[in-house]
């Protein structure tokens, strides 16, 4: 029960990596508001680890607010997990449209910066406060084709290390995930198509010769936000079955 009487946010968190965190968080403890821009989603894995579903776009600013003013009524708040995320389909950098760069820099970077400025002051005033940004293996050893989306991936992790600078004398930390490609919705997205020979492909280049899974991503990011990690801040720690060595 290494989270028991924390709150937390997980964006993202229907479906995928964000679920898997959630549940780790809820076994771990936690009261967990499951967020996501699919309520569906988000409403099945609250009743599952009996957490709050908030429907929220972590792209849009109204969207944040609204979260925060929702969630902050109900109490403090001590963890925050970034995990909202989405790509483009892999394509040579200068084919792919405005429209999905745009997509991919609203979702994986502005909802960061959206996200610090509604709960950053609250963390502040507590002088504690746990942040967790889900980045990529793509940001630190990207593939072709999947260029603008390694590149939002690259920013998270040195928006990380800048925050957890910045925020380490409020009591504040802030850590990173890196995660290789998981079987998760997202997986057809970074592939292209979904075939045997392309995930056969994907899977020769990770040593440990599996795919990421939502309880991998849960187990670390439990370490990151919880009291064991207290002199931990500004890691982005790769959990990739060795893909980026």
């Amino acid at each position: 029960m290494r989270l028991q009487g924390k709150t937390a946010i997980v964006t993202g968190a229907g479906s995928g990596f964000g679920a898997g965190i959630a549940r780790k968080f809820a076994a771990e403890g936690a009261q967990v508001f499951v967020v996501d821009i699919n309520l569906e989603g988000a409403e099945v894995i609250a009743k599952e680890i009996g957490g709050t579903a908030i429907a929220c776009d972590v792209s849009n600013s109204k969207s944040v607010s609204n979260l925060a003013q929702t969630v902050l009524s109900q109490g403090p708040l001590d963890i925050l997990v970034n995990n909202a995320g989405i790509t483009h389909l892999p394509s040579a950098l200068e084919d792919v449209t405005e429209d999905d760069f745009d997509r991919v820099f609203q979702v994986n970077m502005k909802s960061v910066f959206l996200t610090a400025q509604a709960f950053v002051p609250h963390f502040k005033e507590r002088s504690t406060g746990a942040i967790l940004n889900v980045a990529s293996t793509a940001g630190v050893s990207p593939r072709p084709r999947l260029n603008w989306y390694n590149a939002s991936k690259g920013w998270m992790i040195t928006a990380t290390k800048t925050m957890a600078v910045e925020l380490a004398p409020n009591g504040i930390r802030v850590n990173a995930i890196n995660p290789v490609a998981g079987d998760t919705p997202l997986l057809k997205s970074f592939m292209g198509e979904d075939t045997p020979e392309i995930r056969a492909k994907f899977l020769s280049t990770i040593p440990i010769g599996r795919f990421s899974t939502p309880e991998d991503m849960g187990n670390a990011a439990c370490f990151l936000c919880s009291d064991e990690a207290s002199m931990v801040t500004g890691v982005a720690m790769e959990v990739d079955g060795g893909r980026c060595i």
